[in-house]
């Protein structure tokens, strides 16, 4: 039978050392665009914080140079380079070059770590085109390098002289073209995350460089996390004076929590979480066990204190989260992290721990600070109030819903097609645009929903206003999922939600609206890959019956040179409007030729950071960011 159907032992493949990681990088390393690029630096990165959080480092420095290479320094031990029988290298090698070797199995090297799997630098190394690795040891320099994990130059001792009085860590490495799509450090992602590292190991010094544009910075904490609490926090009203802070251990689970907490008059709740200062941005069992805890402590002392008289409807967790800023910090003996990335913890004991330590600190805390539970619970109960108004609003919203109702001429036009996987809604700024959109489309699995103007800015405003805008009610109603607790991913009506504005300042504008509305209300149907930005042209270049539509100044300029200066028209689109019904079909809703931008989430915390900066009202964050991101952007009006 084997022979028929040809498959045979000659067809199995295995994948020797690192080819594996060449073959499959996704695997490793989540994906190979920006977000993989950027987790091999913190690969690197984490090797050093290990070192700090066993006490051996506390300075660390990471430069991007001009060539696109990547250089991380610290003042730990230095990996070590003497001989292991076993593989016949020397053990700098090994680490650098054999998948799960490492000193993180070894619980006398590293009593806790971020690094657990013994694949993160051997990992780096497998999809560098060039890595080198200097190691300062016993007043000795040794100095390694590698071209896509392979060895170039032996372990070579260097100077014995000017090691002396040095020790530590250099990696430097250059990330795979064939590998990775694109090879741009982001400077400002990189920063982020460094600054996160500092506060989570107060003390510590952590300087990034970019040669290629001459930025710098050092960040050292010696308030920790409280601290980065109140960074996140930036300018927003808190109501009250001081971080909550809390510390706590299980000696018997050998499990270290830390918290840093406080409250905004804001809307929003950001909540960020870490375990051995890995950023776990999907959460896990430790942000369980700190959700029920807080829920369940501000509840126990509202009831005994007799503080909840006034209201009808029970504290839920999402009305003492209302304005909440958290860092929740652990450290753990063997975390169990889902996945090589480590975006999420699953050790399921982690929540009961949590959960305990951190709900007798902070009923300790409230007893001792009675004044600043009860403008916490204040706030809660003004939220349960909202959210009880809330789900009145969207009761109101369903019964006039778009779908239902003949009452909404000019709004959505729907498509025929029922199902979702092979259903579009393009969501268009005007009256204008969504007249050539419905004219232009195909109307089998393209819908239109013409909003006007610029919905409202959820990042300032509170539920209940929300919920009142018509423009968002027609938005949720088309869409069919509901919001907050009636969300359903399920009943979401379109698998392709894109967004349609015009491509100029006010079409920015509103884009950046819709983004801010389904990343606060909606955001499951950006994790599904719902959520999509059209790209309409800049420039029609036509001479004649000879047309070519350009989406960047560059690619006007070819084509203009192309046909020549005689006769040859340039249009700028300012608004969709200004196309005919063909012309946003060929350009812009074609499924052959057109180009839409998928809208994913790659770092929540640093995701939340952008949204909080651009939509909130901290004028001066926002008018910083403006002004070291101009020179980036193209092709706005201004």
């Amino acid at each position: 039978m084997a022979e028929k159907d040809g498959y045979t032992g000659s067809n199995i493949t295995v994948l020797e050392g690192l080819e594996a990681v060449r073959k499959r990088p996704a695997m490793y390393i989540g994906s190979t665009n920006e977000r993989g690029l950027h987790h091999i630096v913190y690969e690197v990165v984490d090797n050093a914080i290990d070192e700090a959080l066993g006490g051996f480092c506390d300075t660390i420095s990471v430069t991007l140079t001009e060539d696109g290479a990547c250089i991380v320094e610290d003042n730990g031990r230095g990996i070590p380079v003497d001989m292991m029988p076993r593989y016949k290298k020397s053990a700098i090698e090994v680490v650098l070059t054999v998948l799960h070797a490492g000193g993180k199995f070894d619980k006398s090297t590293y009593q806790v770590s971020g690094g657990l799997h013994g694949v993160g630098v051997s990992v780096v190394n497998a999809l560098s085109s060039e890595l080198s690795a200097t190691v300062f040891r016993d007043g000795k320099i040794y100095s390694i390098a590698f071209q896509k994990g392979l060895l170039t130059m032996p372990l070579t001792e260097c100077d014995q002289n000017k090691g002396e009085h040095k020790r530590g860590t250099i990696i430097c490495f250059k990330p795979d073209p064939a590998i990775f799509e694109t090879l741009d450090f982001d400077y400002d992602r990189l920063s982020y995350r460094m600054r996160e590292l500092a506060y989570l190991n107060k003390g510590i010094s952590i300087t990034i460089h970019d040669e290629r544009t001459g930025d710098t910075d050092t960040f050292h904490y010696e308030g920790g996390i409280s601290e980065f609490v109140t960074y996140i926090i930036g300018e927003k009203e808190v109501i009250h004076h001081d971080v909550i802070y809390l510390e706590s251990r299980d000696e018997a689970n050998k499990v270290e929590v830390e918290v840093a907490l406080q409250y905004t008059s804001a809307y929003n709740e950001t909540m960020l979480t870490f375990v051995n200062s890995v950023n776990t941005i999907e959460g896990g069992t430790h942000l369980e066990g700190f959700r029920s805890a807080l829920t369940r402590s501000i509840n126990t002392v509202a009831r005994n204190n007799n503080l909840l008289k006034d209201i009808s409807v029970p504290l839920r967790g999402e009305d003492v989260r209302e304005g909440l800023n958290a860092i929740i910090a652990i450290k753990v003996a063997e975390p169990q992290f889902e996945g090589q990335t480590k975006t999420k913890l699953g050790n399921s004991n982690i929540r009961g721990i949590v959960d305990s330590l951190v709900y007798q600190s902070l009923s300790t805390y409230f007893e001792e600070n009675p004044k600043v539970i009860q403008v916490i619970i204040e706030k809660a109960k003004t939220a349960a109030r909202a959210r009880e108004a809330a789900k009145k609003a969207r009761e109101l919203a369903r019964r006039k819903s778009t779908l239902e109702s003949s009452g909404l001429p000019g709004k959505l036009a729907d498509c025929s097609e029922r199902d979702p996987s092979k259903s579009e809604i393009y969501i268009v700024e005007g009256d204008s645009a969504g007249g050539s959109a419905k004219q232009g489309r195909d109307r089998k699995f393209q819908a239109i929903l013409p909003l006007k103007g610029k919905i409202l800015n959820v990042e300032k405003a509170n539920p209940v206003k929300i919920l009142k805008n018509i423009e968002i009610q027609t938005l949720i109603s088309a869409i069919g999922t509901g919001i907050a607790e009636t969300f359903d991913v399920q009943r979401c009506r379109y698998h392709h939600i894109i967004l349609m504005t015009d491509a100029d300042v006010d079409g920015a504008h509103i884009c950046t609206l819709l983004l801010t509305f389904f990343y606060r209300y909606m955001p499951q149907l950006i994790e599904e890959g719902y959520i999509y930005i059209a790209q309409p042209p800049l420039y029609r270049v036509a001479r004649g019956k000879t047309e070519y539509y350009a989406y960047t100044e560059d690619e006007m300029r070819e084509y203009a040179a192309e046909l020549g200066d005689k006769g040859t028209h340039i249009q700028r689109y300012k608004g969709l409007g200004e196309m005919n019904a063909q012309q946003l079909w060929d350009t812009t809703m074609a499924p052959a030729s057109r180009v839409l931008k998928k809208v994913h989430i790659e770092d929540a915390s640093y995701a939340n950071d952008i949204f909080e900066k651009l939509m909130g009202s901290d004028v001066g964050a926002r008018r910083d960011f403006i002004r070291r991101h101009a020179k980036e952007v193209t092709n706005l009006d201004i």
